[in-house]
């Protein structure tokens, strides 16, 4: 009996559950703190998401228009759409606003004489351009720089050395550069447009300092670059009548271009991958029907056996 007892107790089987319980209730408590810290771990990270946000929001209406800034009106250029190209004709009167108004105080660094031909000149016109201005070039055999006529490979000359002459010859304001400004300002050449054509005088209670000019479309309003096109202010080679809306208008279409010159090959990729997936889904529903429909129209009868 003793030895009984013994084994029972070896076993055993005759001990208390209160530890057993313990674990249990410990393992519960730790389980109900885990999903507690969880859910204060997610509302935290919501929280800083949402302030984020919310932060970011504000700070995107802090630099659009306010009551004295304008928004830019969208116009109706011929290039909108899928299947619209550049007008050619308009890139070109652009680049002769920008050669002869614009370039007097902004660069376009990023753009190389070649880059016009077959856009706006042939080969021999954009040779002709660019043997029109001067580079600086060396060193040579006596290791002094020289200066020779432009090549096809030249880039657009800067017209001004650096950035601080630049802010000498402008009041201290300097030029941005023009290679990518359409994509770098809210509303793209509809804003360009509108500022080159939106001079006009200062409302009452606005402050303009010595050398600025009111814009409503500038942020601030107050502008360094004084109205620079007017009707006449240059000849078009083609004939075409230079008024102040066709010159904007003309500038903003070349500058389009410059900060996109793959626009429209782009667009003829996307018309070539259209044709082909429209083809190619086509063959896909016709194979698809072809291989299921012995699957979709067959019949199962299940017959008891006899």
């Amino acid at each position: 009996m003793a030895a009984s007892v013994g084994r029972i107790c070896g076993a055993g089987l005759l001990k208390s559950n209160s530890a057993i319980s313990l674990n249990q209730i410990s393992s519960f408590s730790t389980t109900r703190e885990w999903s507690r810290g969880r859910k204060l771990l997610l509302a935290t990270i919501g929280a800083l998401t949402g302030g984020a946000g919310a932060l970011a929001f504000a700070l995107d209406q802090s630099v659009k228009a306010s009551d004295l800034e304008l928004h830019a009106p969208k116009n109706l250029w011929s290039h909108n759409g899928f299947f619209n190209s550049l007008d050619h004709a308009s890139v070109r009167r652009g680049y002769e606003v920008y050669k002869q108004v614009c370039a007097a105080c902004h660069s376009m660094r990023f753009v190389a004489y070649r880059d016009l031909v077959g856009v706006t000149h042939t080969e021999d016109q954009a040779k002709a351009e660019a043997e029109e201005v001067q580079v600086t070039d060396g060193p040579d055999d006596t290791g002094a720089m020289f200066q020779r006529p432009g090549k096809l490979s030249d880039y657009f000359p800067s017209p001004y050395p650096n950035e601080e002459a630049a802010r000498a010859a402008n009041n201290g304001a300097f030029p941005p550069d023009l290679s990518y400004i359409v994509p770098a300002r809210h509303g793209g050449e509809d804003y360009v447009f509108a500022l080159l054509t939106g001079y006009c005088e200062a409302p009452a209670g606005v402050i303009l300092r010595d050398g600025q000019y009111y814009n409503p479309y500038f942020p601030g309003g107050a502008i360094s670059m004084a109205q620079s096109l007017f009707n006449e202010v240059i000849e078009y080679s083609d004939g075409t009548p230079a008024t102040a809306s066709q010159l904007a208008k003309d500038v903003a279409t070349f500058l389009r271009w410059t900060s996109e010159p793959e626009h429209d090959d782009r667009k003829k990729m996307f018309i070539k991958a259209m044709g082909m997936f429209t083809i190619l889904a086509a063959l896909a529903y016709y194979l698809k029907r072809h291989k299921f429909t012995v699957l979709k129209s067959r019949k199962i009868q299940y017959k008891p056996k006899n």
